[in-house]
């Protein structure tokens, strides 16, 4: 399998080269040759998700030297608990539980994988890899822990000062060792644009090598459809019917995992992106162009994008905007709607992050329509890391899990950093 740029003006690569690059010299974002087609009885035996994973990313490493540890590197990274809940009082309202990792998101699980991609068969001798992650919230801790104290690697976040919660900003900064954080003076998108500027930067990539773990890359991307083609499978099995998914969407890059994961032939209903209210994404399914635009600061923050990087590998994969509009539906859920939703899914016993609540919001609508489908709302991050958000909405917010209290004991070593390019080149240029 080769892999070429979304803007078709780079060489084709093999996957190792992809996920090395990133980002393709053009500009634009690696993609598959070609999409492999599954029947669900091509699972009959796999339960767990590396199993699945391993079934389902196999023809995307063939031909690539992952290909012979594609099993081994399943297993190592894939292992952090996932669960398929059901919401109280309704039993057609689910949770898919993506949050029980090492940083108590969802990115854990990609984060990770492509950390033990990047890692396999690196000879001692091989220059560092600087991994440049720029993060509206919970990137930046699942990548810091993923490769964490990994030899012949180093990771650089980027996120934008005053604009994640306090939790997140601290365990950003709390890792140390082969991770700097920087705090941006700017939003989300200065910090992707910076990013993404770096790896572009030809002058600097020859005196400091450089990769992405953002979500334009491909070892972000691909095993992300692993966990929907678990909770589909499980569901179809016991059920007869395919799930249908609420996906909190930011940078788009986790549905369109989704979205990928059902155009291979995985047993996905219909997906909806529950979007807050930066809305360059509802617009454009609700008829209009799309159009770009600074990011606003909402209490779903992992979610505070203006410009989704991946909106540019959707269009690829449904070039036609019409066709693209039945594909998918998008809708925006405001604050005071983030907030209700809180207050009232915790009234029906459960707590969720504000990202989780703008699926439930969007399920709620569903629902208050007459719609009976069974629905599940992607639930992104454990609620502990929004301590004030949950406080001012429902009154309490839960105690932190045993890894995310080590977490926050340790102390925040973040620096601020204008938004400068130049600046930042001169940062990543130093030893």
């Amino acid at each position: 399998m080769r892999y070429l740029s979304t803007r078709q003006q780079s060489p084709a690569l093999s996957l190792s080269q992809a996920l090395a690059r990133g980002l393709a010299p053009d500009g634009g974002l690696y993609v598959p040759e070609r999409l492999p087609q599954f029947d669900p009885s091509d699972f009959d035996g796999r339960t767990h998700l590396a199993e699945i994973a391993e079934t389902l990313l196999a023809p995307f490493c063939a031909d690539d030297p992952l290909a012979d540890a594609l099993s081994d590197l399943c297993r190592r990274a894939l292992d952090p608990p996932l669960a398929l809940t059901t919401l109280p009082g309704d039993q057609d309202d689910h949770l898919l539980e993506l949050f029980h990792g090492p940083s108590a998101a969802f990115k854990d699980f990609a984060a990770r994988f492509l950390a033990e991609c990047l890692a396999h068969g690196r000879a001692p001798d091989t220059p560092e890899l600087t991994i440049l992650v720029a993060t509206s919230g919970d990137t930046g801790a699942a990548v810091a822990a993923a490769f964490h104290r990994r030899p012949g690697f180093r990771v650089v976040i980027l996120y934008p000062e005053g604009r994640v919660s306090p939790r997140q900003a601290h365990m950003l900064g709390a890792l140390g060792d082969n991770v700097s954080c920087l705090r941006v003076a700017g939003r989300f998108d200065d910090c992707q644009a910076l990013a993404k500027q770096a790896l572009a930067d030809a002058d600097l990539r020859q005196r400091r090598p450089l990769s992405s773990a953002n979500s334009i890359s491909l070892g972000r991307l691909l095993p992300q459809m692993a966990y929907y083609a678990w909770a589909a499978l499980h569901f179809q099995r016991q059920r007869g019917e395919p799930l249908n998914f609420a996906i909190p969407t930011g940078n788009l890059g986790n549905a369109l995992a989704a979205v990928l994961a059902r155009t291979l032939g995985l047993p996905i209903g219909e997906i909806v992106l529950a979007c807050n209210d930066n809305r360059s994404l509802t617009e454009f399914f609700a008829g209009n162009a799309y159009r770009p635009r600074p990011s606003v600061a909402t209490l779903a923050n992992a979610m505070d994008v203006g410009d989704p990087s991946n909106f540019e590998r959707l269009r690829w994969l449904i070039p036609d905007p019409e066709h693209l509009r039945r594909a998918l539906r998008a809708v925006s859920v405001d604050d005071p709607a983030i907030r209700r939703r809180l207050a009232v899914v915790a009234e029906r016993g459960a707590i969720v992050c504000p990202h989780t609540a703008t699926a439930l919001d969007v399920i709620a609508d569903l629902r208050a329509s007459g719609d009976r489908r069974p629905w599940a709302a992607v639930a992104t991050a454990h609620p502990a890391k929004f301590e004030q958000v949950l406080r001012a909405a429902i009154g309490h917010a839960p105690e932190p899990p045993a890894a995310l209290q080590a977490w926050l004991a340790r102390p925040d070593a973040s620096e601020p950093i204008a938004c400068h390019y130049p600046t930042l080149a001169e940062r990543l240029a130093r030893p």
